[in-house]
């Protein structure tokens, strides 16, 4: 239907007016339902009827004369114009076509009167077309999407990047012939160049970019739960290394091997000693650590890294008291 909207908005616009009439083949774009002389339009078409002001009229069913030379002008540009025509993309063709019309069809001698050509023939009848409206008639194709957990759209068999904020959510998508607009009710939140292959990934580099740095320091966050949930104090310090432009994600590396190596107790009192200076950086924490452990002449600790499985080996769990199970049985007893 789009396609069939844009040949009307495009022939419109080439021959500079509209036709009073236009005649149908009983196409289902143009009519829906048919009994008699009881015609159901294509309400799309009467809306581009309405807006360009002309009377859509179809014609008899089998009653090819009432075409005129419609299919002998299909046979004429088929066997004239396409056979043998070489084009590298679709503007190329559309290019060639132009002058073709320009050039070989307006120089043929029109059938109603030989004396006169094509072209000569088409401006007299210009004078008598309707005048253009101010705006175009929008022949773009609406769809409705749904963005799931990834940050794409599929339309056309393709899938279009959108900002990794617009999950998940729905979206629409308004399609041209050569541009894919993707909007978020009226703000358009992506804009690609429409792709007519198959299960291809068509992306914005500024949208994959921000999905990065967002996962990046989402990964960062979720490394500080573990601290702070073991030294409160350390959320102090984390807040105070980012404000002085440290990468938290190596500050919570950092902070982690120290805890596992010097445990809660020795860990919570360089954190303590640390913000005391007014040094929230993980060096300051080591370089208290290692001060405390001198004072102590005690040995430097070793980490011992354990896989996660074998880490899980060591989880305390509590034993379930066995007196309920004790109660079952004897109830069981009891029962005559």
């Amino acid at each position: 239907m789009e396609n069939f909207l844009r040949g009307h908005v495009g022939a419109f616009e080439a021959w500079g007016g509209i036709p009073r009439v236009a005649l149908y083949d009983n196409l289902k774009s143009a009519v829906l339902e048919r009994q008699g002389t009881v015609i159901r339009f294509n309400p799309t078409l009467l809306a581009l009827a309405g807006h360009y002001r002309f009377e859509p009229r179809p014609v008899a069913v089998a009653r090819g004369n009432e075409k005129g030379r419609a299919l002998r002008a299909i046979r004429t540009i088929r066997d004239a114009f396409f056979a043998g025509r070489s084009f590298s993309d679709v503007i190329d063709l559309n290019a060639q076509a132009d002058a073709w019309v320009i050039e070989q069809a307006g120089a043929r001698r029109c059938p109603e009167d030989e004396s006169i050509t094509v072209s000569e023939a088409f401006a007299q009848e210009r004078e008598r077309l309707l005048a253009l409206p101010g705006d175009r008639f929008p022949t773009e194709e609406i769809k409705a999407v749904s963005a799931g957990k990834t940050p794409y759209v599929r339309f056309d068999l393709n899938d279009y990047s959108i900002p990794h904020t617009c999950v998940p959510r729905s979206l629409v998508v308004s399609a041209t012939p050569d541009q894919v607009r993707i909007l978020d009710a009226q703000a358009v939140i992506a804009t690609h160049p429409r792709s007519y292959d198959r299960r291809q990934q068509i992306e914005i580099t500024e949208h994959i970019e921000a999905l990065v740095t967002e996962k990046h320091q989402a990964s960062a966050h979720r490394g500080t739960d573990p601290l702070v949930q073991a030294v409160p104090a350390c959320r102090a310090l984390l807040t105070g290394a980012v404000e002085r432009g440290e990468p938290l994600g190596r500050t919570v590396r950092s902070l982690a091997e120290l805890l596992e190596c010097y445990g809660i107790a020795e860990f919570s009192s360089a954190i303590d000693e640390a913000l005391a200076r007014g040094v929230p950086h993980p060096n300051a924490v080591r370089l208290a650590l290692e001060q405390r452990r001198q004072a102590l002449a005690t040995p430097p600790p070793l980490a011992v890294c354990l896989p996660d499985h074998v880490k899980r080996r060591d989880i305390p769990v509590r034993p379930h008291a066995l007196a309920g199970y004790d109660t079952l049985m004897e109830s069981r007893h009891d029962k005559p």
